[in-house]
C-alpha cells in the first residue's frame, strides 16, 4: 500500500509531466499524461480563450495545434495544491507563463493563469483527466505594477 506521500508524490510527478510535455513540445508524452477515455470517462480541457475541448482526440490536436505555433513556453507554478481522495486528485496552481510566440528577437511575454488539474488513478499510474485553465486579468497601478482586478 502507497503512502499519502508516496501518492502526493506521484501526482506532482504527474502534473510536472504535463507542463513538461508542453515546455518540449512533446505530443508523445502529452498523449501519454492524459487518462484513456475508458479510465476517465468525458475527459475535458478548458486553455485560456478557447472553447471546451471534450475527448482524447480534440484535446490531442488543440495540443498539437499550440506545440506547433509556439516557440517558447516556460511555466513557474506557484501556489501548488494537492488534493487527494481515493482514486482521484485535484492539483490547484498558479501558472506564471513566459512566452515567446513570433520571431522578433528578444520578444517575451508574460501572464498568469489560474489552473485546476484532475488527475484518475489508472493501471498506468496518475493520468489526467481534465485540465482548466483561467487567465488572472492584470491592472496596472499607479507605479506600472499589476495588480489582479478585482
Amino acid at each position: 500500500m502507497n503512502s499519502r506521500q508516496e501518492v502526493m508524490e506521484r501526482v506532482a510527478d504527474a502534473n510536472a509531466q504535463f507542463y513538461s510535455a508542453i515546455e518540449n513540445g512533446d505530443i508523445d508524452l502529452m498523449q501519454a499524461v492524459w487518462a484513456e477515455e475508458h479510465d476517465a470517462p468525458d475527459v475535458v480541457c478548458v486553455n485560456p480563450g478557447w472553447p471546451l475541448l471534450r475527448g482524447r482526440t480534440e484535446i490531442m490536436r488543440a495540443w498539437s495545434l499550440i506545440m506547433a505555433n509556439v516557440t517558447y513556453i516556460q511555466y513557474v507554478l506557484t501556489e501548488t495544491h494537492i488534493g487527494v481522495a481515493g482514486d482521484i486528485a485535484m492539483v490547484t496552481c498558479e501558472e506564471n507563463v513566459l512566452t515567446a510566440e513570433d520571431d522578433s528577437p528578444g520578444f517575451v511575454a508574460g501572464g498568469q493563469v489560474v489552473t485546476t488539474n484532475l488527475f484518475v488513478d489508472t493501471e498506468q499510474g496518475w493520468r489526467l483527466w481534465s485540465h482548466h485553465a483561467s487567465p488572472v486579468l492584470m491592472e496596472e497601478d499607479e507605479e506600472g505594477e499589476g495588480t489582479p482586478d478585482a
